[in-house]
């Protein structure tokens, strides 16, 4: 092979069964790392840039992409989000990036099927202006292999062929690029999405989904996926989700002959257990998508994997249910994949296997549940029935841990392609539905799930924002905590929770020490006000808790008594 270097620059990709912005690394970066170390690329010259620190730093990537061999994009959102301190790459810094190369230019991932910049507008084709860009119109991994194949004999680049990547290439390439999780600007606070199969085992498909266009289901072995996190671990790696599946309880299933498999509890069984043999001192163990039609189906197999993945994992887990609509009528217009009932009865099961608090501070597992909009048959009774679902929900105890609702992006080659006109149509009626559900259902739902006084562990400080720290702990879908100060970044902290947004919370840290802590998260305490707050900062330094007591004696007992337990005094003596 005549490739000296390779570039290979992570655009994030966000999928329905593939997270990959930081603070996650998809399988497809490591996927290609390892494909390049199989062509004979030795790790020095493999090089990784996020499109975060492309844009941090372009002097220190822009010579290496002006000199490599070939320079690889990985990007795609196929259901796009709102992100905290990261921004997809653009299609104009697409066309910066690969005008700039002189080797082979290659782009692939999801955003092969279309691009699109929000939930709501239809994908479209992504015409790229820079000469001799290949588009991967298959798995990039597959397409990088064997382009450099192609390149070492001379053979015309282009002739390269568009395939799907074989189950044992990536069982290689998984192990042989688990080292470029190193180069990432967030290592080692980093989690590694991991696949366990991809392609929905349905006989009809959701009319808006993009899973089908990656074939059949191709389950990896679980010795292989095991492999995988052993190589992980020993690079450092703490913190896992499996996440790269469209339904984790049909990892393996059995094919009955009907539209939903078969789940097979000893898999399930093998692969966490195993995990957890490989990854003993792991700090993260999450999943994401589950089918509640796979739960409704198999109610007694589904217990016993939400057994063993609540013995096995660790806690703030949630199973993401796609159940996008809860208007019959629209379900069956789409192939949804199940009826409201049936998915009010997995969110039970889910509750009775998981909502005991773990000891990060959150549950051990919940469910999720994802609504798109925009949908065929879709009217103004069907924002009110899903309103009354939710109602339902929380009116019967039951706990979620998130409700993401969504304008449906419309792919060529999905039946919502060109069927999309009542996004627009609804629009209003759209935005108004979303603020009365974060408004009814999420804020009370968030008071049960983490009342004031949890403490929530090992939360890190992601981002300043003005005086507001923005922290999460690491893992699947987690709750984003307001901190009424500026932190260290990077730094995990406890957070014991004092107040509750729509769909985040506001927190100190814990405990809080009261002789150096700033009188913005001074009031945020239970009995402190902004008054009493300046108060407390004009007679710091209190030496321990019997001095506090002394020399408050303006506030209540009761007040005092709640305080001392948020508090700390390492600096009393000074």
């Amino acid at each position: 092979m005549t490739t000296t270097n390779a570039v290979i620059i992570d655009g994030y990709v966000d999928e329905p069964a593939c997270f990959g912005v930081p603070p996650y690394i998809s399988p497809y970066i490591r996927y290609i790392a390892g494909a390049l170390r199989e062509r004979g690329l030795d790790e020095d010259r493999i090089h990784y840039f996020t499109i975060d620190s492309v844009r941090a730093d372009p002097r220190a990537s822009g010579e290496l992409i002006k000199r490599a061999g070939i320079v690889i994009i990985v990007a795609g959102m196929t259901v796009p989000g709102k992100y905290l301190r990261s921004t997809p790459i653009s299609p104009e810094e697409i066309e910066s990036i690969f005008s700039a190369a002189s080797g082979l230019k290659v782009l692939g991932g999801p955003i092969r099927l279309g691009f699109s910049y929000e939930g709501g507008k239809t994908a479209r084709s992504l015409g790229i202006e820079a000469e001799n860009v290949h588009v991967s119109e298959a798995d990039i991994e597959a397409y990088v292999f064997d382009i450099l194949e192609d390149s070492s004999t001379g053979r015309n680049a282009e002739n390269c062929t568009h395939r799907f990547r074989k189950v044992e290439e990536i069982g290689r390439w998984s192990i042989k690029g688990a080292f470029v999780i190193k180069k990432h600007p967030d290592y080692p606070s980093l989690v590694c999405e991991l696949e366990t199969y991809r392609g929905c085992g349905r006989k009809v498909h959701c009319s808006f989904c993009t899973e089908p266009f990656y074939g059949a289901s191709d389950y990896r072995p679980v010795d292989d996926v095991i492999r995988e996190v052993a190589e992980l671990y020993g690079h450092g790696a703490r913190y896992y989700r499996i996440g790269r599946q469209p339904d984790i309880l049909s990892y393996h299933a059995k094919d009955t002959g009907g539209d939903i498999p078969e789940p097979d509890p000893e898999a399930l069984l093998s692969l966490y257990r195993g995990i957890r043999t490989v990854a003993p001192e792991l700090r993260v163990l999450h999943m994401d998508n589950a089918n509640p039609a796979t739960i409704a189906t198999y109610p007694g197999q589904c217990k016993e994997i939400f057994k063993t993945i609540v013995k096995y994992h660790t806690p703030g887990d949630v199973a993401a249910l796609g159940m996008e609509s809860a208007d019959p009528d629209v379900i069956r217009a789409n192939d949804l994949k199940a009826m409201p009932e049936e998915v009010f009865e997995a969110i039970s099961l889910i509750n009775e296997a998981g909502r005991t608090r773990g000891v990060n501070g959150m549950p051990e597992l919940l469910p999720g549940i994802n609504f798109v909009h925009g949908l065929k048959g879709e009217t103004k009774k069907t924002f009110q029935l899903n309103q009354d679902f939710l109602r339902k929900v929380l009116d019967a105890d039951l706990l979620v841990r998130r409700i993401n609702i969504r304008q449906v992006m419309a792919f060529p080659g999905t039946g919502m392609y060109g069927n999309d006109e009542l996004v627009a149509k609804n629009k209003r009626i759209f935005l108004n539905y979303k603020e009365n559900v974060r408004k009814d259902i999420d804020l009370p739902m968030l008071r049960k799930l983490v009342p004031l006084g949890t403490v929530l562990k090992e939360v890190l400080c992601e981002v300043n924002d003005g005086n507001v720290c923005f922290a999460r702990q690491m893992g699947s879908y987690p709750l984003l905590a307001g901190i009424p100060a500026k932190m260290p970044l990077g730094k995990f902290i406890d957070v014991i929770v004092t107040g509750h947004g729509h769909r985040s919370i506001t927190g100190v840290p814990f405990p809080l020490d009261i002789n150096t802590a700033p009188a913005s998260l001074i009031r945020e305490l239970p009995g402190i006000g902004k008054k009493q707050a300046t108060v407390i900062k004009n007679r710091v330094p209190f030496r321990d808790a019997e001095d506090l007591i002394k020399r408050m004696n303006d506030m209540e007992p009761a007040s005092i008594e709640l305080l001392k337990s948020y508090l700390v005094f390492r600096q009393g003596h000074q």
